[in-house]
């Protein structure tokens, strides 16, 4: 009985150091990140020396081959410092997991083995008209004698510009819908691709997001990863396996904003005493420790069930993708009025995580969206 919902010691031990890594070569940087809405260079070097940035990659191919849970420990705890920064390796896994599901060893070899060096893996499926209906693409891939041809656009990249690889999905049948759509790898040095200019967003400001621009590029079909026509189906077992990133972001986001609204609240002082021993503050101190703490134990739960592959993973992931996402945007919301006036001011870190919280709703499915998926994959035997 001593091991049930206990974690190992090796997961312990990965928060603990991961945790010293953030709090000495992250967070020192996230105000600044954020107010200049620059890329974290500090935290990308941090990440990459410590085998931090692309940890998922397996060995074979040069990385920790760090498991689901391992992951979403090492995300989490750089999110609970620094949201822009924890996007390095949630994006790395995102854009690279279609390779690892369904490319071969030569393809695996030849860009996982990149990613771990340095060179970030981004992944475009979102369009200005196609986003919750993804099979909605209007990006074009033509057969050209022994490859392809490329033309569109992808909008809401993260890391656009900054990642050297990008797995592209699009449609090569329109005429079939979802089931026309293919995988591919382009690279960034490819002769037509080029980006937009850098989103001006409410949060995230650490992590570019631009939009990517395909004009008449030309690549091989070694730079095709799923069967023709398979990649939507490709596409939707990569969000299974990385929404729980998301959920993993959100948990470290709300971790952060409890921690520092818990921590105000005993040194603010109101009518004689700290704002700590009024009730009022208590009970909203209370529901947000409760609501992390019932994140956590989904979001792991979906971590080890991607990790095995299992059946139900469809609606763990986005049940904790869904639910940490929610969890995150009230806990923060809470926090800033914990803070009160400083709150809404950018002298302390609640309001950026605040404005961070927002997207984890929104991005990598909306949370209507995840509760469509729950939905249709619900256990009722």
């Amino acid at each position: 009985m001593d091991q049930l919902y206990k974690l190992p010691e090796e997961y312990v031990a990965l928060r603990e150091s991961v945790r010293a890594l953030a709090e000495k070569k992250i967070k020192p940087f996230a105000h600044d990140v954020d107010a200049n809405a620059r890329f974290p260079q500090e935290a990308a070097d941090a990440l990459q020396a410590a085998d931090l940035a692309a940890a998922h990659v397996p060995t074979e191919f040069g990385g920790q081959g760090a498991d689901a849970l391992a992951v979403v420990i090492i995300i989490e705890e750089v999110a609970r410092v620094c949201a822009s920064s924890s996007l390095i390796p949630a994006v790395n896994k995102l854009g690279s997991v279609p390779l690892m599901l369904g490319g071969s060893k030569e393809q695996k070899k030849r860009w996982l083995s990149e990613l771990v060096k340095g060179k970030g893996f981004s992944y475009c499926l979102s369009e200005s008209e196609a986003g919750s209906d993804a099979a909605a693409m209007k990006t074009r891939a033509i057969k050209d004698g022994d490859g392809w041809i490329l033309n569109g656009s992808k909008k809401w990249i993260s890391h656009a510009g900054v990642s050297e690889y990008y797995t592209v999905l699009a449609s090569t049948d329109p005429t079939k819908g979802a089931k026309g759509i293919t995988a591919f790898v382009v690279e960034k040095s490819d002769a037509g691709v080029s980006f937009g200019a850098p989103e001006k967003k409410m949060g995230f400001k650490g992590s570019p997001t631009r939009e990517v621009y395909f004009d008449n590029v030309k690549i091989g079909d070694d730079r095709r990863i799923s069967e023709v026509g398979a990649g939507f189906s490709l596409a939707m077992q990569t969000l299974n396996h990385t929404r729980i990133t998301i959920a993993a972001q959100a948990l470290g986001i709300a971790q952060g904003a409890f921690e520092a609204a818990a921590s105000y609240a005993k040194e603010r002082k109101q009518f004689g005493k700290s704002i700590f021993d009024f009730q009022a503050v208590q009970f909203m101190l209370a529901d947000m420790a409760m609501q992390i703490a019932a994140a956590r134990e989904l979001t792991y739960a979906a971590a080890a069930r991607s990790e095995r592959g299992e059946r139900d993973l469809t609606f763990f992931s986005a049940a904790s993708k869904c639910f940490a996402t929610d969890v995150a945007m009230q806990v923060t919301t809470d926090a800033v009025q914990v803070f009160g006036g400083y709150g809404y001011v950018s002298d302390h870190p609640v309001e950026r995580m605040m404005r961070d919280a927002k997207l984890t709703q929104i991005y990598e499915g909306t949370n209507q969206i995840q509760r469509v998926v729950m939905a249709r994959n619900l256990n009722l035997d």
